[in-house]
């Protein structure tokens, strides 16, 4: 029966991201925001919501584990993974402010989580709100770039969700809600049940079960935008989501509830492989070729995720 939570909920959990970024949008589009700004902060928040619903769901339910799990092994899923499918299908040129802005901030998130946590075995509240505070600084200069340079966001909302009816947004929004708090619901339940009957710890299936489930969404954007030959899309994608699953996922969630940490390897093991991961994109992007990851470089991640898994399991 585990299995059968597990699997409704990834599915409520995908149905209630997609009706709550296109209402969410529509919403936006009526206020006239700005497409670009729509790009950077409504989208990102909203296909952000999986996350921080589950990890909220799991601290309020007493499994600290599920709800860092859950951020941690989502993060190391959309490098290893999500990252080194999109290289082996097309080769990946990467822009300056990934090396300038995006990348630099993802390592600075990720430290500063690693330096929370092991100071006090916990996320409290007020690195929480830091982490909101450190969210909104890194926004801004992103939509100050943006207005002279950007034309990459601007792609990801659809001009067709401005004809959208009122009703038919609420209907939308009220949709992505309750399946959003169902599917989080049940995917914690079935990952607590399955952990039980497999005798592993809520740790292991939430980095590896869990953030493979909620990284799915990122999957399918950036799938999408390598077949496309959207290259740019890709990669600032899986960034920029890494940074909104710490800032925003852990920070809200801190903020409601404090987070703390119950297994020691979340501290020994999963948080090194997070700082790994995204350390080795620098290189593997300088050398041999600038600025490009190709399919070597893809089967590399994909190896390397391969053997987190096998160790989480081990």
């Amino acid at each position: 029966m585990s299995i059968v939570y597990l699997l409704i909920g990834f599915v409520l959990l995908v149905v209630g991201g997609e009706f709550l970024v296109r209402s969410s949008v529509a919403l936006s589009l009526k206020l006239k925001i700005s497409r670009m700004v729509i790009g950077l902060t409504v989208v990102s928040f909203a296909t952000s919501a999986p996350e921080l619903l589950v990890s909220l769901q799991a601290a309020i339910d007493g499994f600290s584990d599920i709800s860092l799990g859950n951020v941690i092994g989502s993060n190391i899923a959309n490098i290893g993974m999500v990252l080194g499918l999109t290289a082996m299908i097309s080769p990946l040129m990467v822009d300056r402010d990934f090396y300038r802005i995006n990348w630099p901030v993802m390592m600075v998130f990720s430290i500063v989580l690693y330096f929370f946590l092991s100071s006090n075995n916990s996320l409290s509240r007020i690195e929480g709100i830091a982490f909101l505070i450190g969210l909104v600084v890194y926004l801004f200069v992103l939509i100050k770039r943006s207005r002279k340079k950007d034309k990459v966001i601007a792609e990801e909302v659809d001009e067709s969700l401005r004809e959208v009816g009122g009703f038919k947004m609420t209907i939308w929004l009220l949709i992505g809600i309750f399946a959003l708090w169902g599917g989080s619901e049940l995917l914690v339940k079935g990952a607590v049940d399955l952990a039980t009957q497999l005798g592993i710890s809520e740790r292991v299936v939430s980095v590896t079960v869990i953030a493979i489930g909620t990284s799915v969404p990122e999957l399918a954007a950036s799938l999408i935008a390598a077949i496309k030959k959207e290259k740019a899309i890709s990669l600032g994608n899986l960034i920029g989501s890494n940074i909104f699953n710490i800032a925003s996922v852990l920070g809200i969630t801190a903020i409601i509830k404090p987070i703390a940490v119950q297994s020691d390897q979340i501290l020994k093991s999963d948080m090194f492989w997070m700082l790994g991961i995204a350390f080795v994109l620098l290189p593997m992007l300088l050398i041999p070729k600038h600025s490009e990851m190709g399919r070597k470089e893809g089967f590399v991640l994909l190896a390397g995720y391969s053997v987190f898994i096998l160790m989480a399991f081990v």
